[in-house]
This record gives structure tokens, C-alpha cells and sequence, in this order.
């Protein structure tokens, strides 16, 4: 019988959706400034943050996105010094 080149789920090599999707950072032009976003899945939050969007609590366990200004005048370090965690569809309507 041929050999199956798939991985199996439980084979530890296979990485998560979750891992997967939480990886993928791009960068979004909002009002004339370069953004990067980030986004967090439900897996990785780990802490309660404040959306600056709506003012309600991104609570721990809750996917969400990571944003920073990629463009500011003070350097990269400060740029992601100052990052701030959104509510997903917070950040859209941003």
C-alpha cells in the first residue's frame, strides 16, 4: 500500500490553525500612516487588555488584533513600545 504523505494531527511537527493565524502580521494604511496589525487568536490572550475603539474589556481568551504605527518619528522600538490590542471589529470600523 502507498505511503500517505500528510501529516497526521497528532503528530507534533503539524502546527495549529490557531498558531498558524495568529503569525500572519500585515501591515494597513489607515489616515495616511502605515499600521502594523497583528492579529491574536483566542489561544495566545492571555490577559485582559482595554479596546482604545470602544472603551469595553478584550477579556483573556478573546481573539483580537495587536496594532501599531510602523511610521512614527520616534523609531521602530517606540512604535511597538506604544502598541495597543483592538477588538477585531473595533479596528475595522477604526
Amino acid at each position: 500500500m502507498p505511503r500517505s504523505n500528510r501529516r497526521r494531527r497528532d503528530d507534533p511537527g503539524d502546527a495549529s490553525l490557531d498558531r498558524l493565524i495568529s503569525g500572519w502580521r500585515r501591515i494597513e494604511v489607515r489616515r495616511g500612516r502605515d499600521w502594523s496589525v497583528q492579529p491574536m487568536a483566542a489561544g495566545r490572550s492571555e490577559k485582559t487588555y482595554t479596546c482604545p475603539g470602544c472603551g469595553a474589556p478584550i477579556e483573556a481568551g478573546a481573539a483580537h488584533v495587536v496594532v501599531w504605527r510602523e511610521d512614527g518619528v520616534l523609531g521602530p522600538q517606540a512604535d511597538l513600545a506604544a502598541r495597543r490590542h483592538w477588538h477585531a471589529h473595533c479596528w475595522n470600523l477604526a
